[in-house]
């Protein structure tokens, strides 16, 4: 692996830069991620139990005791109670925003990643080429010899740009997905907190 990224020429390194700095995202979305989704499983039914037993204080001490998007959004409309019930639904969807763009941070350094990566692959397939016919002009013979330096250094960034486009791009695929069911538990939950405040509010 090793003799085949040396043969690939000046345009290997810069795809793995790319490809280190693709995979640093990719940890640092798991570990934030994963967090968010567990932090989230154990926190509502907590929270939902606090407030129906204990009153908005002691679900507001749960949600500064919890990290996460989901416990921030609950802060946000609980320390709008005293305000009523459309004040909540403000205060949830504004923090929702800020959330959500929280749970989407790196997304776009990804997607360069699996954008220019094969760019600089195929870009590196032009420089191989030409150096091939460079080869064969200063040689003056077409022998397989001469020209399979540059054939092979093109062949080579293209093939690992291409790798790692698509290492990248499975996993900018995974978040989305990991991403899309954390907004859709996060706008569940709110739901269920603003009818749970609606009729404590009737009470």
């Amino acid at each position: 692996m090793v003799k085949l990224f040396m043969d690939g020429g000046a345009f290997m390194w810069p795809i793995l830069g790319l490809f280190i700095f693709g995979l640093m995202i990719c940890l640092e979305r798991i570990y934030t991620l994963s967090k968010s989704a567990f932090a989230t499983k154990k926190f509502v039914p907590k929270v939902q139990k606090a407030l129906e037993e204990e009153g908005v204080k002691a679900a507001l001490e749960v949600c500064e005791s919890t990290p996460g998007p989901v416990a921030e959004i609950f802060h946000a409309g609980l320390s709008r109670v005293k305000y009523g019930v459309a004040s909540v639904e403000k205060a949830i969807e504004n923090a929702a925003n800020v959330e959500m763009a929280f749970l989407e941070r790196g997304m776009v350094w990804l997607s360069t990643v699996i954008v220019i990566a094969p760019m600089l692959g195929f870009s590196g397939t032009v420089a191989g080429m030409v150096k091939a016919f460079q080869d064969i002009e200063a040689s003056n013979n077409i022998s397989p010899a001469v020209v399979a330096g540059g054939i092979s250094e093109a062949l080579l960034t293209t093939l690992f740009g291409l790798i790692v486009g698509m290492i990248i791009q499975f996993f900018f695929n995974l978040f989305t997905s990991r991403v899309d069911k954390i907004i859709i538990d996060m706008e569940e939950s709110s739901i269920n907190l603003i009818d749970t405040i609606s009729y404590k509010d009737a009470e």
